[in-house]
Formats: structure tokens, C-alpha cells, sequence
């Protein structure tokens, strides 16, 4: 009988080990799925493999982001051992999120002004993007390409610059914009503006103004 229990007991102690690692991984994938709920796009979540056997018992665990990782793509997840030990482990995943982005239908050169016809909206995971690449065509149209891109490349909105509506010298219209009052009147501009950058305008009566300049080339003042 001595014998015949100790294959139990071994097995009984890589379940127990099993099912350790299990946790870990569990609580590692239930703090992505919190970080990543606000995100567009379906999230897929693929877990790696970690080898808790060497690791102290644990009753309590807490799952965070290391420094400097992204949540998504491929990534580390950092899982914590608070009681009664304590230790520490990194648990890899790959974070892959599909969704819209927006290329160049055709070559742009620096200073072009884009048109719907320069782009293509396409779908796909989005986890190995750069920040700030454009996902609606709306908010790329009407805008100047910085420098040159290539067909078919992605668009960042920081290789866009907005059109100047406003231009020093210009005579153009101020509305002035209360609780339930609208006035509007002409003055000269100050400086050149983009779509909802400060303009200064300086009025017929010698005031000088601030305000925003709007995509009808007006300006538009609060009060």
C-alpha cells in the first residue's frame, strides 16, 4: 500500500501545480481584459505559457503592467504573490485588437491637400500600429500631408497639418457668441490660423481680439 499510494501522491502534486499555474494566468488575462475594454475593435487575447513549479505557495495575487510595457501586441502582463509569500512572475501574451485604419490610395506629396479618393479604409489587428494612426477617413480629409508618403502607407495624424483658414492681413468676419445673443461684425487678421487655432483680429474700432478660427474662414468669439 506504501507504494501503491506514492504514484497518487505525485499526481496529486503536479495537479496542485497545474492548477497553480492556471491561476496565474487567469489573473493575468483578467487584468488585460479590464485594461483593454475601453478599446475599439474586438480584442483577442492569446496567453503563453509560464512554469509556476519552482514557486512558493500563494494565496493572494495581483496582477499589474510593468514599465514601459504596451497593452497591446506582444507583451509581458507582471503577476505578484502578496500572501503569505512573495514573489514575482512575468507572464507573456499577445494582444492582438481588430480594427479600422486608414492608407494612401496613391503616392502623396509634401504640401498636397488629401481628398477621399487618396485613401482606402481597411480592417485588421491594429496591436503593432504606432499612436496616433488615423482609423476614420473623416478626420484625414482636408488636411496637408507633411511629408511625402508612399501608396498604400498608414496615416499618423502627427504627418498631418490642418489648413490655414485664416490669413494675416485677411478681412474677415468675427461673431461674438453669448447666452442667447449672436453679433457679428469685420476686422483684419493678425496672424495666419488653422481650423480651431487662435486667431487675433484686430476690429474697425482698434480693439484687438482673440478668438477661433472656423472651416468657413470666421472667427468665433464666447462670451
Amino acid at each position: 500500500m506504501r507504494f501503491l499510494a506514492l504514484p497518487w501522491l505525485l499526481t496529486h502534486g503536479l495537479l496542485a501545480l497545474a492548477a497553480d499555474s492556471a491561476t496565474i494566468l487567469d489573473t493575468a488575462e483578467q487584468h488585460i481584459r479590464l485594461q483593454t475594454k475601453s478599446l475599439a475593435g474586438k480584442t483577442t487575447i492569446t496567453m503563453g505559457q509560464i512554469d509556476a513549479s519552482r514557486l512558493s505557495p500563494c494565496s493572494a495575487l495581483e496582477a499589474f503592467t510593468p514599465q514601459g510595457s504596451k497593452i497591446i501586441g506582444r507583451t509581458h502582463i507582471g503577476v505578484r504573490c502578496l500572501s503569505p509569500n512573495s514573489w514575482t512572475v512575468l507572464v507573456p501574451a499577445q494582444i492582438a485588437v481588430a480594427g479600422n485604419y486608414v492608407t494612401t490610395s496613391r503616392p502623396l506629396i509634401a504640401g498636397q491637400v488629401i481628398k477621399e479618393s487618396d485613401l482606402v479604409t481597411l480592417s485588421g489587428d491594429v496591436s503593432h500600429f504606432p499612436a496616433g494612426v488615423a482609423s476614420d477617413p473623416s478626420g484625414v480629409v482636408g488636411k496637408t500631408v507633411r511629408n511625402s508618403l508612399g501608396a498604400g502607407q498608414t496615416i499618423r495624424f502627427d504627418q498631418l497639418v490642418a489648413p490655414i483658414v485664416i490669413r494675416q492681413g485677411q478681412t474677415v468676419r468675427v461673431i461674438s457668441k453669448g447666452n442667447g445673443f449672436s453679433v457679428s461684425a469685420e476686422g483684419k487678421a493678425i496672424n495666419n490660423a488653422a481650423i480651431g487655432q487662435p486667431a487675433q483680429i484686430r476690429m474697425n474700432s482698434g480693439q484687438t481680439i482673440t478668438g477661433t478660427a472656423q472651416a468657413d474662414s470666421t472667427v468665433e468669439v464666447e462670451f
